[in-house]
């Protein structure tokens, strides 16, 4: 029996992505499809660490009230916010209001702004196997790699917060470092 779903086009997907639309579309646009550049990282890493808790669908629907937020997740700008930005944030309706996420975003932005050779640079050398064989089933999805708890690790030693192993594999898989769509799944079949 296929751990894959039928969506309604009569696609085949990983069971996570057949149900509701914001999911779908999400499973078969961005997740596991290799994700570069400074600010498009530094966005995932703060949407992966204000997931944590929560379900992922809390927030891709507040995907866009996030980045406005956060102006736009570049770098450069949110590396700046004052406390009056971040008492603006707690305020704010259109995202997850938790001090410690805000706090951490704020922080991560400047960490990645004084990186030596960049975010893409650290995170992209941490890519898991290409040659992995394809998951089967959901169970066969690790939560945490050896590269997860390494990439984690490298990101606190420099100076970043809300990045334990488990997040980092979330954000490994959601920034196509891995691919763990599964196998017969239409999405892993056009990313390889």
């Amino acid at each position: 029996m296929s751990a894959l779903v039928t969506g309604p086009d009569g696609l085949l997907r990983c069971p996570w992505g057949g149900g509701a639309d914001d999911y779908r579309e999400y499973h078969d646009t961005e997740w596991g499809r290799p994700v570069h550049g400074e600010d498009p990282l530094f966005e995932r890493i703060c949407l992966e660490a204000f997931q944590s808790g929560l379900s992922w669908i809390t927030i891709l629907r507040r995907r866009e009230g996030f980045r406005a937020a956060f102006a736009g997740f570049r770098i450069a700008e949110v590396a700046r916010f004052t406390e009056q930005d971040a008492a603006r944030l707690l305020a704010d309706p259109g995202i997850i209001r938790n001090r410690a996420k805000i706090e951490a975003s704020i922080a991560n932005a400047r960490a990645a702004e004084a990186l030596a050779g960049g975010l893409d640079a650290l995170v992209w050398q941490f890519a898991g196997d290409p040659d992995r064989p394809a998951p089967r089933t959901p169970a066969e999805v690790p939560a945490v790699t050896p590269e997860s708890t390494a990439l984690a690790k490298e990101l606190k030693r420099n100076g970043f917060r809300f990045v334990g192993p488990t997040t980092v594999y979330a954000l490994m898989q959601a920034c196509g470092l891995v691919n763990d769509h599964l196998a017969g799944c239409h999405v892993r079949q056009m990313i390889g």
